[in-house]
């Protein structure tokens, strides 16, 4: 799952990034108004946490081009706690939820997985395929009730593939999902971690569609 973060505080920022990736989240974070506008014209992604103070004009703005412009994104703000007014305007402009600062980094993960899972049409945190379960809150996994050990890159594939059952994910897509800008990808990453899973999980759990990418296995097949 791969997320946006605005914040122009360096250390918060830098905490941001480190804490999200650690909570199982892909993390692109930028500082202002200019290089979250950027980020969204070349990238998708499954939410956005954004302040609204930055040193070239307000969140706010951003949330505003972002829905003008049909980029139905979940966004989670940041806010300070007195700043009743601000949290008003935001959601009422589209925000999906917001955080007052100072905040807790595990609620915050707890919010952001909310708020990306509504975006995608799902309520729950648990994904299951086959006998395959994914606690995505918990970033835990189990085959037929036993406990399944993934890398946190294993797990990222699967998840993009069990959130589209049924559906061709494509190894670009797969790639953003799991690798940020400042990640060096090998050309053969996506192939490595479909490998180890098929060892982990049966070779045809995963299929290859030549030329489009991969798909889970249909059930009962």
């Amino acid at each position: 799952m791969r997320v946006l973060v605005v914040e122009d505080d360096a250390l918060l920022l830098d905490g941001l990034s480190v804490g999200l990736g650690l909570a199982g989240f892909t993390v692109d974070a930028v500082a202002t108004c200019e290089d979250a506008d950027a980020a969204l014209s070349a990238q998708p992604y499954d939410a956005v946490v954004l302040d609204l103070m930055l040193p070239d004009g307000s969140g706010l703005d951003i949330l505003a081009s972002m829905r003008g412009g049909g980029n139905t994104t979940p966004v989670l703000l940041l806010t300070a706690r007195d700043q009743i007014s601000d949290r008003i305007t935001g959601l009422d402009a589209g925000a999906d939820d917001y955080v007052g600062k100072p905040f807790d980094l595990d609620e915050l993960s707890a919010r952001v997985r909310a708020v990306a899972r509504r975006g995608q049409g799902r309520a729950a945190a648990k994904l299951e395929w086959c006998g395959v379960m994914l606690d995505t809150a918990r970033q835990t996994a189990s085959l037929n009730g036993e406990p399944l050990m993934l890398t946190r890159r294993e797990f990222g594939v699967l998840r993009a593939l069990m959130e589209h059952p049924g559906i061709t994910v494509s190894k670009h897509t797969l790639e953003e999902a799991l690798y940020g800008w400042q990640e060096e990808v090998e050309s053969n990453a996506v192939e490595v971690h479909v490998h180890h899973l098929r060892a982990k999980l049966g070779a045809g759990f995963i299929r290859t569609v030549r030329g489009l990418g991969y798909r889970l296995a249909e059930e009962g097949a």
